[in-house]
Formats: C-alpha cells, sequence, structure tokens
C-alpha cells in the first residue's frame, strides 16, 4: 500500500471548495452549527463535497501555538481556579487540563495552553504565575 502524501497549499490558490469544507468543520468544531446538514447550509458547500473533502483538508497552523505547563499545586480550594484565570488573563486559551490526586500536600496540574492572542511571552507568562501564592513549581513544555 502506497502511503499518504501531504502537501502545504496556499489558501489561496486553492478552489474554493477547499475553503468552504475547513469552515464547515470549524463550525461543527465550534457549536455555531449542530449538524453537517446546517453547517453545509451555512458556507454554501454541499453535503457530498463535505463529505468526499472532510477528512482530507486541515488547517496547517493548528498546533503550532500550543505548549503545556505543568504545576505543582499546593491542595487548597481555589488553586486551580487562580492559575486557570491568570493564564487567561493572559490572553492565552486552555486546551486541556489533567490534574492528579493531591500527594503530600499539593497535586501536579498539566494545563494545554493555546498561545494564540496572548498579551506577553510564555516566559513572563510562567513568571507571573510562579508569583501566586499557591504554586509551588511551574514548567513549561512544547
Amino acid at each position: 500500500m502506497d502511503e499518504e502524501k501531504y502537501l502545504l497549499v496556499a489558501a489561496s490558490v486553492l478552489p474554493d471548495v477547499f475553503l468552504r469544507v475547513l469552515r464547515a468543520k470549524e463550525l461543527l468544531a465550534s457549536g455555531e452549527a449542530k449538524n453537517v446538514s446546517r453547517a453545509t447550509k451555512m458556507v454554501d458547500v454541499s453535503r457530498s463535497a463535505f463529505y468526499k473533502y472532510k477528512d482530507s483538508v486541515f488547517r496547517a497552523d493548528t498546533g503550532r501555538d500550543v505548549f503545556t505547563l505543568t504545576a505543582a499545586l499546593l491542595d487548597e480550594t481555589g488553586a486551580l481556579q487562580n492559575l486557570l484565570a491568570a493564564i487567561s488573563g493572559a490572553g492565552a486559551g486552555v486546551v486541556t487540563i489533567n490534574q492528579n490526586m493531591p500527594e503530600n500536600g499539593a497535586a501536579v496540574v498539566a494545563v494545554t495552553v493555546r498561545t494564540q492572542g496572548m498579551e506577553m511571552d510564555i516566559d513572563t507568562l510562567c513568571e507571573e504565575l510562579k508569583k501566586q501564592r499557591t504554586v509551588v513549581d511551574i514548567k513549561r513544555s512544547k
């Protein structure tokens, strides 16, 4: 079986149908469209074209603006809420949260963050988060 090949192509040179399929996928993912029929009507593309191309059209920049913070937080009410509020306050978006059970008075939490729209750089955000009383330690990974 031949291995699948991928190309990175500027959106401006693609036929409009690909961009419409991509927009329909975004509408479904965001919940703006509750089903495929509604999404395809909103972007004026046929359902058959949507199904034909939906698994082949992706944004090239997805994932480039994402990193993970791993923080050890004191086992206190509001510790995670304060961390998330600070991340949001910096203009970043929280993608996922994974928290371990507290052990010896602290819990490790991994927060995947989308940097698009951030008002500061990642290192500055980490330094600001370290200043929180309930943050024992914080590390960043890509």
